[in-house]
């Protein structure tokens, strides 16, 4: 059961993963700007 609960935990945490690239992707450069994102960031700061 174990196995199960830590490949879902993964699965789920890729999940948000993707999800923060895709919401910070679609930001435009003034607003990542604002937050003090660059651009070639996004992925690092997804990680976290």
């Amino acid at each position: 059961m174990s196995a199960a609960r830590s490949v879902l935990s993964r699965v789920r945490a890729y999940l948000r993963y993707r999800d923060t690239v895709t919401q910070l992707s679609r930001l435009s450069d003034r607003d990542l700007a604002d937050l003090g994102i660059n651009r070639s960031e996004i992925r690092g700061i997804a990680r976290v």
